[in-house]
């Protein structure tokens, strides 16, 4: 089950791909990671799709991450009259705690940190944008405001509110509910949704305890003006393109995935470009020739992932849409241009005995035409610390413990693989060859670049760097 490529595909699971033979059809086209929103659906879905990933990595021999995708809070409005209004451009409108329906001149909002964030002139976004509020004046309990775009709004649409920050945990009491269940499962990794500044991803890290990796979801603005930070503090980022796009000008979209890509590579952090890169083939057997442009530009970027979201989950040819983007990455990386924007990218090494190692190992592996770089890492850090360096050849990432192997797979360039433990440097080397070897990475005569932190499983140390031939 070797992939052709080096970035990786994740699948969201949904109601179009739950059974055995369509997550088995998802795998073998091409997914490397499935996605498991629990924004929808029951803890007993979840677990039945769960089991048959494992049974899927259990047949197959290969390591699936898997992701648990966290809803986070929702800000929505009540109910109104007859279930829904219509707001004209102009007209005045007031939003306050009042429980009572609504109608085309007030609206229920039980969120009162909502308002103790406003001022006057703050937009309000309802329906995903499509209705647009501008707050006149507001208190700790209301906000009159005037509608800048009007539309028609229903029953608990959502609301954003794009320059404020909200004085809100980004876990609600269901999403501990959620997490808790998913670590006994054992999940991967965890999206965190709703981030809006580093302390929330300080306080998911809490709960977490080291049982996955966290993955920040960037979808805030405010999060955008903390990035640094918040890239520091997390195992991974995603763009996530669809909420961004709701809060941003869509123009400004575009070039945020750019900044937070290189904020990512830079800090050594896996990146997923997220939602609607395939959006026409929930109901299309192809996608637009703009999408397909679209997938390619993440990759051309440096995204460790792109992700699948209803074209898997509700979607129409979900086995189809992970083979298109399969294809999509495979000739992107075959490109010339490719590997001359990821050397003209890449991002000089700290000053550290561990990155010095792993630079060296990118260079020695162009050098000799090694086969491929092979890394061993009880935690992932030495396997990540390669893959940041974008190296032009595969690497392989051994590991004795099968929650790291997971982990890598959503990593760019890794083909992850559980090994017994080590002992001595003889024995890494005399493995590292035969890995090598075995998954078809390597021929008889050839070589491969082995680096390793001695003494084994001690994180982040990484510091040596050995040529072997395989025999």
């Amino acid at each position: 089950m070797r992939r052709r490529r080096s970035a990786k595909i994740i699948a969201t699971v949904g109601p179009a791909c739950s059974t055995e033979a369509v997550l088995a059809k998802l795998f073998e086209a091409g997914a490397d990671v499935f996605r498991l929103n629990f924004s929808h659906g029951s803890h007993e879905d979840h677990k039945t799709r769960f089991d048959i990933i494992r049974a899927l990595e259990t047949k197959h021999g290969r390591p699936i991450g898997i992701l648990l995708d966290l809803q986070g809070p929702k800000l929505r409005v009540g109910e109104f009259k007859g279930g829904r209004i219509e707001l004209a451009p102009g007209a005045k409108f007031r939003l306050d705690l009042n429980p009572d329906w609504g109608d085309e001149r007030r609206a229920p909002l039980p969120h009162p940190e909502v308002f103790r964030a406003l001022a006057a002139g703050t937009d309000l976004l309802l329906d995903d944008g499509r209705v647009r509020l501008r707050v006149d004046r507001c208190g700790a309990d209301f906000a009159e405001t005037t509608v800048m775009v009007g539309g028609e709004i229903s029953d608990h649409k959502g609301l954003n509110v794009p320059s404020a920050v909200l004085d809100l945990s980004p876990l609600t009491r269901k999403d501990i509910e959620d997490l808790n269940y998913g670590l006994e499962l054992g999940v991967d990794w965890v999206a965190l949704s709703f981030v809006q500044r580093a302390e929330d991803v300080s306080e998911a890290r809490k709960l977490i305890a080291g049982r996955a990796g966290i993955m920040t979801k960037l979808e805030k603005p405010a999060a955008i003006e903390h990035l640094d930070e918040i890239v520091a503090l997390s195992d991974a980022v995603m763009v996530a393109r669809g909420d961004l796009g709701v809060e941003l000008p869509p123009e400004d979209v575009p070039g945020i995935q750019k900044r937070i890509i290189r904020a990512c590579r830079q800090a050594g952090r896996p990146v997923v470009v997220a939602t609607q890169m395939l959006d026409s083939m929930v109901h299309s057997p192809t996608p637009t020739r703009a999408e397909a442009s679209d997938v390619a530009t993440a990759v051309y970027d440096g995204a460790d992932a792109v992700m699948l979201s209803a074209e898997t989950a509700v979607g129409e040819y979900p086995a189809e849409a992970i083979a298109m983007m399969d294809r999509i990455i495979y000739r992107v990386e075959r490109d010339p241009l490719y590997r001359k924007i990821m050397q003209a990218e890449h991002h000089d090494p700290e000053a550290t005995s561990a990155d010095a190692i792993t630079a060296a190992a990118r260079q020695v592996a162009k050098t000799i035409s090694a086969a491929a770089i092979v890394t061993f890492s009880s935690t992932g850090s030495t396997t990540l610390r390669c893959a940041r360096e974008r190296p032009g050849v595969p690497i392989l990432g051994l590991t004795p413990r099968p929650d790291t192997a997971r982990r890598l797979a959503l990593a760019w360039g890794v083909h992850s693989v559980q090994i017994d433990d080590l002992h001595s440097f003889s024995e890494m080397v005399t493995k590292a060859v035969a890995a090598a070897s075995r998954e078809g990475f390597a021929k008889p005569g050839q070589r491969v670049v082995v680096t390793a932190g001695v003494p084994f499983g001690t994180p982040g140390a990484t510091n040596i760097l050995r040529i072997a031939l395989v025999p």
